[in-house]
């Protein structure tokens, strides 16, 4: 699938939005089931009242000046603030958009092949990948390919619509790995084994709340499999992870609770499951090729004019001061690349932007026409990452943009990651200094702090980072400049290196007269940047970083949904066996929500559902449940009338269900996880 055709929009959905949307403001729909509908679609809650942010799926960080140019007029049009910020996940956020405004800008981008569907909420989010994808000389294969194909399996999946939690995926074209697997919940990796290609897969990990390197859950898959394998490990967070304590529903907590053995051996059951359900499917395929060169662009994307592996063309990366840019420039950046005939250019994971395939003889125009908006490639010290913290984030702890618009990562140009809270959305545990907004009580006052961390890196042969001690905000900057001059006095090439060679106890001596704050000192610390009033954590009903509220039946709706479409499948495959599992799974999982619907408890057994369900629930739900367990047992000897049979029954309780479930809760939709 090329950049120029993918199209990832439902300008139907886009409508049942705007219905939705009435309701909400009729009072018709709750304002937890609105939350979970808008997040769906992508529009995020902010800090201030009647204004939303909407985030724009952008799988691979891939974009056309078409592209650039619709985002610029949306921005333009519906922001009250008329500008955007580029994320570390590739994604561009457009804050500041009234709700009434959404439906309308949603549907611009369809018009252009984008969408906001599933960028936040508990969903497979943005997949994002390598910023030199198909152009790199280190790279087996160009994963846009692979990236787009997966993203158009995933989403509107109906076991993608309801997860425990966010699950996010990273592509890398090679063992580099500048996708950085080693903090995602999926990361793939491009290899050869025995002259063959293929991935490796790595699970597991995650920052934010008890931050978690990834483990490798399998060396080598050929191409053929790597659907398979992805789909498995959503499926196993979809099965196992908690839904009742959100802090600890990402998959990473698997990890931890089933010890890495045990991971992956229930990785393993999903895969086998999986991989025969999937068996027909088409899978993306890639052009695989010889690398052609050794040298790496650096963590995150290239920071000066980058030689392709195409002979006579360029990467021109372009510098955001902490991934903002105005509308006006994005307008211009597209423009200045229709005047050279240029049209693609990627987001990076260190939000900036780089313009792909420019010809030697066009560099210089490049330039100066970028030059002209105050657009330049990146400066020396200018490496610095931040999320937009409490200047629009529920979350938001600390100004995260005030601060690191100020941060320089100075002449050895550290990378610098400064996020608002724990949460970590500018991945602080993968910089050279690290830092995320906290608040601290000192002698009796909430003080604003950062923690510091030192020595991250999630490229090949990386690690999380190490942690060190809080330090007052006001502070942040002084401990910053310690650091630099302890590493520039070292004259060690790496900070990463450097900094895990020193003793355990060297960083927090070398801040310590930064960390300890007397009463007198209180005035001096009490602020945080960009504010004159005394720090104070705002209470707004926390933040949407989590998704939303589950109604849990309705998770069991999208669950049964997806174990229907594996039947379909393995009936195609004449497996029906293994289909007539699937039956038995969808009543299963419908009971059992009918049960707990009632007051009953979740149970396993189709049998002593029958039970359960005699007693709780309506007799014609009971009674046609039975018929249909009955006519689902699964045996080996079941064959394709038996199963067609069985589905019929199956469907048509699945549909008497929905009627029931939605009847007790109008505001349940269920549309999408429905028999068609």
């Amino acid at each position: 699938m090329s950049l120029h055709n993918r199209n990832l929009s439902d300008l139907e959905e886009i409508d049942r939005f705007e219905q939705a949307i009435e309701s909400f403001n009729a009072g018709e729909i709750d304002p937890d089931r609105f939350t979970a509908i808008r997040l769906q679609q992508g529009a995020y809650g902010q800090r201030q009242p009647g204004v939303n942010m909407l985030r724009i799926k952008v799988p691979g960080g891939r974009l056309t000046a078409g592209q650039l140019e619709v985002i610029a007029g949306l921005a333009e049009d519906f922001s009250q603030h008329k500008a955007a910020h580029l994320t570390t996940r590739q994604d561009v956020q457009v804050h500041y958009i009234p709700l009434e405004f959404m439906p309308s800008a949603m549907r611009r981008l369809a018009a252009v092949g984008l969408t906001s569907r599933e960028a936040c909420g508990n969903a497979v989010r943005n997949m994002t990948a390598c910023p030199l994808a198909g152009v790199c000389p280190k790279e087996h294969v160009d994963v846009g390919r692979h990236v787009d194909g997966a993203t158009v399996h995933f989403l509107r999946n109906p076991l993608n619509q309801q997860l425990p939690r966010k699950f996010k995926i990273s592509f890398s074209g090679c063992e580099a790995d500048c996708a950085q697997s080693l903090l995602h919940d999926c990361g793939v990796i491009a290899t050869v084994k025995d002259g063959q290609p293929g991935f490796k897969i790595r699970a597991g990990g995650g920052l934010g709340h008890k931050p978690r390197e990834s483990i490798v859950v399998e060396e080598f898959i050929p191409e053929s499999e790597l659907l398979f394998a992805m789909e498995a490990l959503v499926t196993l967070h979809n099965k196992y992870s908690d839904r009742t304590k959100r802090a600890k529903s990402r998959i990473k907590f698997l990890v931890e609770r089933f010890g890495v053995e045990g991971f992956i051996e229930k990785y393993r059951e999903e895969f086998g499951r999986t991989k025969q359900a999937l068996a027909n499917s088409q899978y993306p395929q890639g052009e695989w090729s010889t690398p052609t060169g050794s040298v790496s662009p650096g963590q995150g994307a290239p920071r000066k004019l980058f030689a392709q592996k195409q002979a006579g063309l360029f990467v021109f990366p372009i510098a955001l001061s902490i991934g903002d840019v105005k509308a006006g420039q994005l307008r211009g950046i597209a423009r200045v690349m229709r005047e050279l005939g240029l049209d693609e250019v990627h987001s990076t994971q260190d939000q900036n932007l780089a313009v792909l395939n420019v010809p030697q003889e066009k560099v210089a125009a490049l330039r100066g026409g970028l030059a002209e908006l105050g657009l330049f490639e990146p400066r020396t010290g200018d490496n610095v990452v931040a999320c937009p913290g409490s200047a629009t984030c529920r979350l938001g702890l600390t100004a995260s943009t005030v601060l690191g618009a100020q941060l320089s990562g100075g002449d050895a140009d550290l990378h610098i990651r400064v996020s608002g809270c724990h949460n970590g959305c500018a991945q602080p545990e993968t910089g050279d200094i690290g830092i995320y907004g906290e608040a601290k009580r000192l002698h009796g006052k909430l003080i604003p702090h950062y923690q510091i961390y030192f020595a991250g890196k999630g490229t090949a042969g990386g690690a999380l980072a190490l942690k060190g001690p809080s330090i007052p905000a006001a502070r942040i900057k002084l401990a910053i400049g310690y650091l630099k001059s302890a590493f520039l006095f070292s004259e060690e090439s790496e900070f990463f290196g450097w900094a895990r060679k020193q003793p355990a106890e060297y960083f927090k001596e070398l801040l310590s007269d930064l960390v300890e704050v007397k009463a007198e000192e209180l005035d001096s610390v009490k602020h945080d940047f960009g504010d004159k009033t005394d720090f104070r954590v705002v209470n707004l009903g926390g933040g949407e970083c989590a998704g939303a509220s589950q109604v849990l039946i309705g998770a069991n709706f999208f669950e049964a949904a997806h174990e229907r479409e594996y039947r379909n499948a393995l009936v195609f495959q004449r497996k029906y066996a293994e289909a007539a599992q699937c039956n038995e799974s969808i009543l299963r999982l419908l009971g059992s929500g009918v049960a707990q619907l009632l007051g009953g408890a979740r149970n396993e057994s189709l049998a002593q559902l029958t039970v359960q369900l005699n007693l709780i629930a309506p007799e014609e739900i009971a009674a046609e449940f039975a018929h249909a367990a009955a006519e689902a047992a699964a045996d080996e000897e079941v064959d394709v009338e038996a199963v067609a049979a069985a589905s019929a029954k199956v469907d048509a309780w699945t549909l008497r269900v929905a009627a029931f479930a939605t009847e007790k809760d109008g505001q349940l939709d269920l549309k999408e996880a429905l028999p068609k």
